[in-house]
């Protein structure tokens, strides 16, 4: 195993982990209950799954799906759904989001003073220690709150950078995935606040559980990788079936749409609408950002018509060349570094072996 690769493999999930622990730390500091600490044996399968991996993988994901990511949802998810629940009941200052940490000198010099005729240095960088994590007690919870919320994000796009990647996948499409990832990150945490911080949501229990499962929906397609990874077709008799032709070329495209459709977009817009709707919220932003799930979702649609239409032009020149059993299921960025001539003659004309299939089948 290469040394690079278990150091990696080893970060990025011990991150993970400080994360999560940080997290029931403030559940239980907000909720005053000790029993709250149980929450940080979700990270036991964090544990295994690194063992595990490590054994079976050298370290390396897997092909579509990253359970350390997963894992890292389930061990976190539940605190800051804790804490968004028990939200505001902290003063927070004169400004919005003002962070109220105010480390005093005294309460240094007292520590210092305390480490004179003790141990030292040693006892005095303890003493600094335990005045420092009882100064970060003071801020305010919705701050808390809010920088567990973009930590967890950040995380997760840093985190799938670090991890090592398996063989399937390469790293221009890591890169791809990063990018997909940063700006998918910045529309939910926009989701997360611009809505939970709304006062008349606040007021509604039933409004918010609403918003976190729908938050927590999102959050799920971190793990998967089928953004930029097509899947595998044969010209076997099933994948001869147009559903299947389609899926087959244009598996990633799809994702990307099912994703916006059904996980991010779709559901974000359908939220915002019952709030306006339905409760009568209105302010500018909230307007603002359902018009532009509106848009996405079109464009989305249109993405989608565009790509049936292509797929089905494609069937057609095949039909005429009498060519219709044969498997057009070649990945649309299969050859990217090809011309654009060179690319339609691969789609429209498969190589002999494959376009004799049928004719000995028959």
């Amino acid at each position: 195993m290469e040394l690079m690769v278990l150091l990696n493999a080893l970060v990025t999930r011990l991150l993970f982990v400080l994360h999560s622990l940080i997290g029931v730390w403030r559940v239980t500091a907000v909720k005053k209950e000790p029993k709250y600490w149980l929450l940080a044996l979700l990270n036991l399968l964090l544990c295994l799954e690194t063992g595990l991996t490590l054994k079976f993988k050298q370290g390396r994901g897997y092909k579509w799906f990253s359970p350390a990511i997963f894992l890292y949802l389930i061990c976190t998810v539940p605190s800051l759904w804790l804490l968004e629940i028990h939200h505001g009941t902290q003063y927070c200052g004169n400004e919005p989001g003002a962070v109220q940490m105010n480390v005093s000198n005294q309460d240094f010099n007292q520590s210092r003073e305390s480490s004179h005729g003790s141990d030292g240095i040693d006892h005095h960088i303890i003493q600094t220690a335990k005045v420092f994590v009882n100064q970060l007690s003071t801020i305010c919870e919705t701050v808390w709150t809010l920088a567990l919320h973009q930590t967890f994000l950040l995380l997760l796009v840093v985190g799938r950078w670090l991890l090592p990647i398996g063989v399937e996948i390469t790293r221009d499409q890591l890169s791809q995935l990063l990018l997909m990832f940063v700006g998918t990150a910045a529309d939910i945490l926009e989701f997360a606040s611009e809505t939970l911080d709304i006062e008349d949501v606040r007021k509604n229990y039933a409004l918010i559980n609403a918003i976190l499962a729908v938050w927590t929906w999102s959050m799920l397609q971190f793990p998967l990788d089928l953004a930029v990874q097509h899947i595998g077709c044969k010209p076997t008799t099933s994948t001869r079936r147009i559903p299947s032709l389609l899926l087959c070329r244009y598996s990633a495209e799809l994702w990307n749409i099912g994703v916006s459709l059904f996980i991010q977009d779709g559901p974000f817009f359908i939220v915002r609408s019952i709030l306006m709707g339905h409760f009568r919220i209105f302010n500018q932003m909230l307007v603002f950002f359902t018009a532009k799930n509106i848009l996405v979702v079109t464009l989305q649609l249109y993405r989608l018509a565009v790509i049936t239409l292509d797929f089905r032009a494609t069937i057609l020149q095949k039909s005429r060349k009498g060519e219709v059993s044969c498997c057009p299921c070649e990945p649309y960025e299969a050859s990217t570094h090809a011309t654009a001539d060179q690319r339609t003659e691969f789609v429209a004309f498969p190589p002999k072996e494959e376009s004799q299939t049928p004719s000995e089948d028959q």
